[in-house]
């Protein structure tokens, strides 16, 4: 871990263990979840995320046991680039592509559209690899 990379953690439930594979669920809450208010306003948030990852050594959990889950920040910010940013710079990049070959703008739209089946395949046929860089920590 880098200087300065901060953690960030959140509370979970161990849903199901399956030899060294454990699942748990992460409610994962918009910064005014906790508001008052919150039954009045759209805006507020909360989703229930279920992450599976090795179970760590030297640890015994069980179902419904609570357990905290933690991640390097940096992490985060990589999974919204390759999530988010980059397909928005395929899609933008193809448009301006198709567009000076000449080719009409609807089929262009259309086009750079589809381009983003490649690239998502892609991150789909590298899940594994990614699969060892985002680590979770549990305890």
């Amino acid at each position: 871990m880098t200087v300065g990379d901060k953690i960030v953690t959140h509370p979970g439930v161990v849903k199901q263990i399956d030899g060294n594979k454990v699942s748990v669920s992460v409610i994962s809450k918009a910064g005014c979840a906790s508001c008052q208010l919150k039954g009045s306003c759209s805006v507020g948030e909360m989703e229930e995320k279920v992450v599976e990852m090795e179970l760590p050594r030297g640890f015994s959990f069980k179902e419904g046991q609570m357990v905290t889950v933690e991640m390097k920040q940096s992490l985060g910010t990589i999974a919204v680039l390759l999530g988010y940013f980059f397909p928005f710079l395929v899609v933008l990049f193809s448009l301006i592509l198709f567009l000076n070959l000449g080719i009409d703008q609807g089929l262009s739209g259309i086009l750079s559209l589809l381009m983003l089946a490649p690239y998502y395949g892609l991150l789909y046929l590298l899940k594994d690899f990614f699969a060892t860089k985002f680590q979770y920590n549990l305890y």
